[in-house]
């Protein structure tokens, strides 16, 4: 019986302090949780240093799954793209001394030529292997460039890059026209992590980073064909429950933390993958 790993992203506890959210994270019974890069630097603004900020994840006992970088080196130029590689260092640096393996990107901001792009993640891979890490990319469905699962495979076959694999999304997967089993085509071993969210049957449209996202179970994704086809890559990383919105932020965090874990044994169960 497949038993995936299961996570939950700090974004789905947005506007929770990140020690209460982590709190929340264990107390709920998740595996590990998915961090940010602005997790960071949130609690930098509260005067922590970056040790403090690691030494709060360590003692709070929550494995870390993956931990995002900021957004946009994909496609920045000149200066800004020096700064942004920098910081994409120091997070490979903190996912070292949090003992996660993984380091994940989305396109950000920015827009830009694939091709190009291609250079800045072989770069990017570079950075990461040296830290002994892999790299995981996620297409936007609102992106310019990369919001399919055909343009993210372009940009990783032409990078080429043996530390660098799919992220893929349930809910981005929807938006771009490829719900349940819409990624058949991608490689098993390059499947490096998977989030997921539901989507309304409405989502809202002339947004980049829409937080719109549902508990799994209450959208129109189609959770059977997702999960059974995970289960038949033999999908070994872990699902991280990324779902932002703003009504889930309003509520205690430690309710929105068990009931996403609940809703998400429940879909395996109807997918016929747990007992």
């Amino acid at each position: 019986m497949w038993n995936p790993k299961l996570a939950l992203h700090t974004w789905t506890l947005d506007t929770t302090p990140l020690e209460h959210a982590l709190a929340a994270i264990k107390s709920a019974g998740w595996d590990a949780t998915e961090l940010r890069r602005i997790d960071f630097e949130r609690c930098h603004e509260r005067g922590m240093s970056n040790e403090q900020v690691i030494d709060l994840v360590k003692k709070s006992e929550v494995a870390v799954c993956t931990l995002g970088v900021k957004y946009g080196w994909l496609f920045a130029q000149g200066e800004e793209r020096k700064k942004l590689f920098s910081i994409f260092r120091e997070s490979c640096t903190n996912a070292v001394a949090l003992d996660c393996k993984m380091v994940m990107s989305a396109p950000g901001p920015l827009e830009g030529d694939l091709k190009s792009a291609a250079q800045s993640l072989r770069e990017a891979g570079d950075i990461a292997a040296g830290h002994g890490l892999r790299l995981a990319i996620e297409f936007n469905s609102q992106h310019a460039n990369l919001n399919s699962v055909q343009t993210l495979g372009q940009l990783i076959n032409d990078a080429d890059h043996p530390a660098c694999g799919y992220l893929l999304d349930a809910y981005h997967l929807h938006r771009s026209g490829r719900p349940g089993r819409g990624f058949a085509e991608v490689p098993e071993a390059k499947i490096f992590a998977f989030q997921y969210s539901d989507c309304s049957s409405t989502p809202v449209t002339g947004v980049k980073r829409p937080t719109d996202r549902l508990p799994p179970g209450q959208g129109v994704v189609d959770w059977t064909g997702v999960l059974q086809l995970l289960a038949e890559k033999n999908f070994s990383g872990y699902l991280s429950y990324e779902s932002p919105n703003p009504q889930q932020w309003d509520r205690d965090p430690g309710l929105v933390a068990k009931e996403g874990l609940l809703a998400t044994h429940a879909l395996l169960k109807s997918a016929g993958l747990s007992a």
